[in-house]
């Protein structure tokens, strides 16, 4: 419990209004998207400018006071839970975009900018940033920033931080640093920029951020392909790559996703395939039809059982939308929804399928699988109930299992999500020993005092490595 003294220093600078400690406050910003996940702050905070965040992280710092920055609060791995109470610091109101550069190509704009904001001011000019997390219609580009967020253009364009060129950002004792600009080249020293993006708000608080843009594609068409066997689809998405084809998004859906996407938006997929690709490619007219010409040739040799290619924008946009659908769709079928993200070589896409379909029947679960073929990023949801102690156990030790599958492929445990809480105990299965004290070194230099989101990313103890005799 904070002082009174501390909350009225904090209202001193943020205003009364801004400053909130009732408890129905801070039962809202107790948890994000991550299910079974909740702790209570002890006031939230809601800044409008850099200064004042400067001034709130100097009352941090001179009291040791934990703290947590937020954005929109979709994430999906505990990483705004402020499991040591403390100060939930809400980015929201610094949500203007401060300037479109089109000579340089560049967009500049505080943390608490809608992603599709900045899709649509962009766009609206002729320009492109392509980054599309899932949850883009309500997440915010510090929480992109922070997680280096993936999506679905991952494949053809990069994720997040390949569009980060600059940051402004506040560090734990207050101080403000500025990291690149509006360069396309910047070698001045250790790359600070690509070290915040991905760092979880366990760093620094980012506050500003350059963006890079570039010239938004003339055409965009998409196709479905159905295959009555995964291994078939897997194949053609191997077999896409191999022919020298980046498609601008290459996605994934399981039977049981499909069924229950189509149940959801009635938009006429067929629910008695095994796999459905979707496959967008975006570009200049010739080169799109060419790929597609030659992406549905390669399909229907690998018995690809049908192909539908959309005939108008806005039937391509239905399709689109129904793959974005695909967790809104699956929380409709039980209590408690746990998304979680595991990524491995694109050529190990069947065998992590059905490592996570033999894990799924072994524990008696339901969990369907979707996600970005492309780029090996897999999404396996289960669907359970928390009240049901039982399951919840059951389903813990099938997704320690299902990211042992993932690294013994060569993958990782999170190829988008993070790490926060939820997959803190397994860190260590990724990077090893070395890499951990690596990690707490950098922590440390810039966080001396533990004061930034802490208790994410490091756990206290790391699992033991799951170690799976399959035949």
């Amino acid at each position: 419990m904070l002082p009174e003294s501390i909350r009225e220093e904090l209202r001193a600078i943020v205003g009364a209004k801004n400053c909130l400690d009732k408890q129905e406050a801070l039962v809202a910003y107790s948890y994000d998207a991550t299910p079974m996940q909740q702790a209570l702050p002890d006031v939230v905070v809601m800044p409008q400018s850099t200064a004042e965040i400067q001034q709130v992280m100097r009352v941090v710092a001179r009291h040791h006071i934990p703290i947590v920055t937020r954005g929109a609060g979709s994430n999906l791995c505990g990483g705004t839970i402020p499991v040591g109470g403390g100060i939930v610091l809400v980015l929201s109101r610094m949500n203007q975009i401060v300037e479109i550069a089109e000579q340089n190509l560049t967009i500049t704009v505080q943390p608490g900018v809608r992603t599709v904001d900045i899709h649509q001011a962009v766009e609206e000019l002729g320009l492109f940033y392509p980054p599309d997390p899932g949850s883009m219609v309500i997440s915010t580009i510090g929480g992109n920033i922070a997680l280096n967020s993936g999506g679905l253009r991952g494949l053809k364009y990069g994720t997040t931080k390949d569009y980060v060129l600059g940051l402004e950002a506040v560090l734990p004792n207050g101080e403000v640093i500025r990291t690149g600009g509006k360069l396309m080249k910047d070698v001045a020293g250790y790359d600070l920029t690509k070290l915040l993006v991905g760092s979880e708000g366990t760093l620094a608080i980012i506050t500003e951020a350059i963006l890079k843009l570039i010239p938004k594609p003339q055409t965009q068409r998409v196709m479905l392909a159905m295959f009555s066997d995964m291994a078939q689809a897997a194949r053609s998405v191997s077999d896409i790559i191999a022919n020298r084809i980046i498609p601008g998004t290459l996605e994934f859906l399981d039977q049981g996703t499909i069924r229950v996407v189509e149940d959801f938006k009635q938009i006429g997929l067929p629910t008695d395939v095994a796999a459905i690709l979707l496959i967008g490619q975006d570009g200049e007219p010739q080169t799109v039809d060419r790929d597609m010409g030659q992406i549905a040739a390669i399909c229907e040799k690998n018995n690809a059982v049908q192909i539908k290619v959309a005939t108008t924008a806005e039937e391509a946009d239905e399709v689109m939308t129904a793959r974005r659908s695909a967790l809104a769709a699956l929380s409709r079928m039980r209590p408690t929804t746990i998304l979680e993200d595991a990524t491995v070589p694109r050529a190990s896409i069947a065998p992590m399928v059905a490592a996570i379909q033999e894990i799924t029947e072994r524990y008696g679960l339901r969990i369907c699988t979707f996600g970005h073929a492309g780029d090996g990023n897999l999404h396996p949801t289960c669907m359970t109930d928390a009240r049901n102690t039982e399951e919840i156990e059951r389903v813990e030790h099938a997704f320690e299992e299902i990211f042992a599958a993932a690294i013994d492929l060569g993958g990782t445990i999170t190829g988008e999500h993070g790490v926060g809480i939820v997959k803190a105990p397994y860190l260590e299965w990724k990077v090893g020993a070395a890499g951990m004290e690596i990690m707490k070194g950098i922590k440390h230099a810039f966080d001396p005092h533990n004061l930034l989101n802490p208790d994410k990313m490091f756990a206290k103890e790391s699992r033991n490595r799951v170690v799976i005799q399959r035949a």
